[in-house]
């Protein structure tokens, strides 16, 4: 009888560890595959960083930042903090303090977003994972990595790869609030839009409409207890965003930089103006023609087409109609499920995330290619969700198993489409990508009583790399110089400005090295360096563009007389007298590719222009510098 009475005991203790060992075996699988994309992140985002064409407005301001505390605070565009960048300086901080710790090298100024975008990747997996299983966390994971326009942002140093991570966190708490019903991930949430609005600003609030609907639909507790946690964050989320600007605002204007872009020198202007309504129309106290100016210039980037253009589509839209699908069938198939069901409320997450981008970009101006970095962990997650709902409705059998092959196969053609305008790029590439649709859609369409697993996960691998092998291409085409995107406007593969019927017309895009001035810089630099007897200023520019190379090359204060754009009213032209009449200021550098203000009119009528031999450059005519401390006739 005792023997008897063992036997189940043994047989529940055998299954139990066959159990374990499989979890075992299946969680080192995973992790295995986890560290091969991370590790394919790293090689993506960080390949070359030494030689990265770093943007020579933000690396100017950040080479500046870094060499006062002060002007890191502020985001001052100079050392000495004169006046602010045109932005929020959330995304420089990371910059500044890499190039403080590091020194002034291109791949340290990179460095930061190579960090951000492979963290994003790992957040995204961690998120997805807890939504839809640990296979939907590596197809996402893997999807994000491979997105075009993330790998050539990451790369680079635009503000968008910070707002992505901090925006891909916001989203895991919210989902961690809806889960649990706790109050805190919840309040972590709005402090990391709060967080992801010092970065790129308004633009951070755009997911703060989806996550509040989310949060109401789908998070435990009664409507009213529900309402009152979402105006607790939310008013995390304000206070956190509007923090800097509060500061900005309390400080005398005396004790801090002018603020650039703004007619009345006040931070809010800055945002909701300059940078907030003059994407839709026009304030008064903002440069707002400024942003007409660039939608003049991106006009293609705008409307119900922009996603699908010949430049934008190669960098975002791949697994577009994927993602369509997911979120179409992922909320109808789950319709009757209780209030709080899980898997839909990741496909409203994230479909919310999707749908609310693309109908602002749609009906705002001055859009850039690269602004569509934002859609990528929306695109990935829908992805891996959509996948791995689709593929245990094929395994289930019955009328939705044909939705997985249907959804391969529209995303497949929609791969040849968006590759058929650039065929001549990689000519191997569209047949590639038909032959693995194909095989793989007929496979998963042919499945009989006989075939078998492997041959049903066959098809699957042909199916996952027809819809993944076109953004992994382009993505990995930024490796090559000749494809790793204009440091102002970064794009992946033959597209943007320097392309023009499909061809490359230049060998390379410009770069801008941090404190390697060219011959001609270095040669202006040393002049004035040999000629300045004690002046706070060691000259001053009209606009940012004459002082960009100048501010990379040293880290000696620079008056940028009317900021970024050269129409900022600063330094009035008494103020400028001031400075000259008290010996902070000596030299000006004047340009034609800038309207004329009253600053540099006051320097025309009062100062002498240098002759161009004297500092040993050759006059092309754009540039003409003026010593101050001698009057004109």
């Amino acid at each position: 009888m005792a023997t008897t009475a063992l036997a189940p005991d043994r047989a529940d203790h055998h299954r139990r560890r066959s159990t374990r060992l499989r979890q075992r075996t299946t969680n080192r699988r995973e992790l295995s595959a986890l560290l091969l994309i991370l590790a394919t992140a790293v090689v993506l985002y960080a390949w070359g960083i030494d030689h990265a064409g770093v943007h020579p407005y933000y690396s100017a301001a950040a080479r500046s930042m870094a060499a006062n505390w002060h002007a890191f605070v502020f985001g001052g565009l100079d050392p000495s903090g004169s006046i602010t960048v045109d932005k929020i300086p959330g995304a420089l901080w990371p910059q500044a303090l890499s190039v403080k710790l590091l020194g002034p090298h291109n791949w340290a100024v990179v460095m930061p977003q190579v960090l951000e975008g492979v963290l994003a990747v790992w957040a995204l997996h961690r998120i997805v994972r807890a939504w839809a299983g640990p296979w939907a966390g590596l197809l996402a994971a893997l999807a994000l990595t491979l997105t075009p326009v993330t790998v050539v942002l990451d790369r680079h140093t635009i503000p968008d790869t910070l707002l992505v991570l901090l925006l891909v966190l916001a989203a895991g708490s919210l989902q961690k609030a809806v889960a649990t019903g706790r109050l805190l991930p919840l309040l972590l949430c709005g402090t990391w839009v709060g967080l992801a609005f010092q970065a790129k600003m308004l633009q951070a609030w755009l997911v703060l409409p989806v996550f509040a609907a989310v949060y109401q639909i789908a998070a435990p507790g009664s409507r009213w207890n529900r309402a009152w946690r979402l105006l607790l964050a939310g008013a995390t989320a304000l206070v956190v965003s509007c923090s800097w600007l509060l500061l900005v605002w309390a400080t005398p204007a005396a004790d801090r930089p002018y603020i650039d872009a703004t007619t009345n020198n006040n931070p809010f202007t800055l945002v909701f103006g300059y940078n907030g309504l003059s994407r839709f129309g026009h304030d008064p106290n903002a440069l707002g023609a400024v942003a007409g100016t660039a939608a003049s210039r991106t006009t293609d980037n705008t409307g119900w087409t922009m996603l699908v253009n010949q430049s934008v589509g190669p960098q975002i839209a791949w697994l577009l109609p994927l993602a369509v699908l997911a979120l179409a069938l992922g909320v109808w198939w789950r319709t009757g499920q209780p209030r709080t069901d899980g898997p839909r409320t990741g496909f409203l997450l994230w479909g919310g995330w999707l749908v609310v981008h693309v109908v602002v970009f749609s009906n705002s101006n001055g859009n850039h290619g690269y602004y569509t970095a934002v859609l990528a962990p929306a695109l990935a997650a829908l992805t891996g969700g959509g996948v791995t709902l689709f593929w245990a409705e094929y395994r289930a059998g019955g009328r939705r198993r044909a939705a997985l092959p249907l959804a391969i196969g529209l995303t497949a053609l929609w791969a040849v489409a968006i590759e058929g305008p650039h065929s001549e790029f990689a000519p191997w590439l569209l047949p590639m990508v038909l032959m693995l649709g194909l095989c793989g859609t007929v496979g998963l369409c042919t499945r009989g009583p006989r075939t078998t697993r492997r041959a049903v996960h066959t098809a699957l691998a042909a199916s996952l790399a027809s819809i993944l092998l076109a953004p992994a291409v382009w993505a990995t085409s930024c490796l090559d110089p000749r494809y790793a995107g204009s440091p102002m406007s970064p794009l992946a593969g033959p597209v943007g400005p320097d392309y023009r019927d499909g061809h490359h017309h230049r060998a390379t895009f410009r770069r801008y090295p941090l404190s390697k001035p060219s011959a001609r810089d270095a040669a202006l630099l040393k002049y004035l360096s040999a000629h300045r007897s004690g002046e706070k200023y060691l000259l001053a520019t009209q606009a940012a563009y004459g002082a960009e190379p100048l501010l990379r090359a040293t880290s000696q204060p620079i008056l940028v007389m009317g900021g970024f754009t050269g129409l900022t009213p600063y330094p009035a032209a008494r103020r400028l007298s001031d400075l000259v009449s008290t010996h902070q200021l000596r030299y000006a550098l004047l340009t034609t590719r800038r309207p004329p203000t009253s600053a540099s009119a006051w320097v025309k009528r009062n100062c002498t222009p240098i002759p161009p031999s004297a500092y040993g450059r050759t006059s092309d005519g754009s540039f003409a510098l003026y010593d101050c401390s001698r009057r004109a006739n």
